[in-house]
């Protein structure tokens, strides 16, 4: 699903600029600067974009494509725009600007905010609270357990989790929320279409047909480069209202997360650990800096009251309680409202799609996904692959 508040022509011009400007949000960003839109710094002079401090590479590139002098550069810019509009357009898959209504609040407000984001799963995600969870790559057991048992507590108490797909303690901070039956949006520095590494293929699918996200700001098709990876930590940190770091060597790149986060305004958190531990030498590094030491999924709620009264206003659901040990999900659920009960009888008896339920329903994305996240939790839905289906007790309330 392409920007919907972008016409088709508009957004081939956002595209455009980005490939022209080899995917460089900071050039991007002074284009944006200097003139009015995409379409505007598209038709701008050589010397205009020097003089906006785009850089001499760029203006080439724009020289060449303005007089058709480079038959390659022409064929990667129009071949290549139409492979981004037709991704766009496939069901389950999003191309956003930084216009975009849709684009998620809290992103924006970062220097350096993305010009575009590439989505493939359940784009409402981006409108919900979410709080990141990322360390090592070479974590202990116990690093592992504490990844997921946090992403589980956190995710049953209404938070989406968000983490970078990376080995260690991101896949096991997706796989804790993806387990405990919450939602998880995976930020990559490659294109949305390209799971990596090669080890989180699978749990890459289990992502996307679980009713998560995955998110990027790359074209779709761009390959692993190692300079995208710290590029993609100030869209986790961006996306998050804290960063939780679990077990990080003082070189982790978790730690550029953390330092990221804390420019942003964000709360961050750390697990201490043993100091002759070197994976928690990181952690206690964050602690002496100033990040808030925790032990158990209750210090961070604490921390985040504002969240828990924004949950029970849109969610309409009890809060968990949490205790030390576990956080519990309450059993006392709602009753069905008038929106619940429209999407119940859109669903009938067949599998589908969120994107289909708010074309259908007409109703906002954000909203679709918080009911539907209600009903899953009252035991009326189901999360399948392809989408959602009524189940027997969700057919008796329709």
């Amino acid at each position: 699903m392409q920007d919907s508040s972008l016409l088709p022509v508009q957004l081939v011009d956002w595209l455009r600029l980005w490939r022209l400007l080899q995917q460089s949000s900071l050039r991007f960003h002074r284009a944006l600067t200097a003139f009015a839109d995409p379409a505007t710094a598209l038709s701008a002079t050589p010397a205009d974009w020097r003089a906006a401090g785009i850089g001499a590479s760029a203006v080439a590139r724009l020289q060449h494509w303005q007089q058709r002098q480079d038959p390659e550069l022409q064929r990667e810019l129009d071949e290549g725009v139409a492979a981004d509009m037709a991704w766009g357009e496939r069901v389950g898959q999003h191309i956003l600007t930084l216009n975009s209504t849709d684009y998620p609040a809290l992103l924006r407000e970062i220097p350096d905010a993305p010009p575009l984001l590439f989505l493939r799963g359940e784009a409402a995600l981006l409108g919900l609270p979410q709080l990141a969870i990322v360390g090592s790559r070479h974590p202990s057991h116990s690093g592992l357990a504490d990844a997921r048992d946090f992403a589980a507590d956190l995710s049953r108490a209404g938070l989406v989790i968000t983490s970078g797909l990376a080995s260690g303690i991101d896949g096991a901070a997706h796989t804790g929320a993806l387990r405990a039956g919450g939602r998880t949006i995976a930020v990559l520095g490659t294109g949305a279409d390209r799971p990596y590494p090669r080890e989180h293929q699978r749990l890459y699918g289990e992502i996307v047909e679980s009713g998560s996200l995955i998110v990027s700001e790359y074209l779709p098709g761009t390959p692993p480069l190692a300079h995208h990876f710290p590029r993609r930590n100030r869209i986790i940190s961006g996306l998050s209202l804290g960063v939780l770091v679990v077990e990080a060597a003082p070189e982790s790149g978790s730690l550029i997360t953390a330092r990221l986060a804390a420019e942003h305004g964000r709360t961050v958190w750390a697990l201490p650990g043993s100091r002759h531990h070197a994976q928690a030498r990181g952690c206690l590094q964050l602690i002496r800096d100033g990040a808030s030491l925790v032990t158990e999924t209750a210090h961070i709620l604490e921390d985040l009251p504002a969240l828990v009264g924004w949950l029970r206003e849109q969610l309409t659901l009890p809060i968990p309680e949490v205790t030390a040990e576990r956080a519990v999900v309450p059993t006392v659920v709602p009753a069905p409202d008038s929106t619940s009960r429209q999407l119940l009888t859109l669903l009938g008896q067949e599998c589908r799609h969120a994107d289909w339920l708010i074309a259908m329903s007409g109703l906002a994305p954000a909203t679709v996904l918080q009911v539907l996240f209600q009903l899953e939790m009252s035991g009326l839905v189901a999360s399948v692959p392809g989408g959602y289906e009524r189940l027997p007790a969700g057919a008796a309330v329709a």
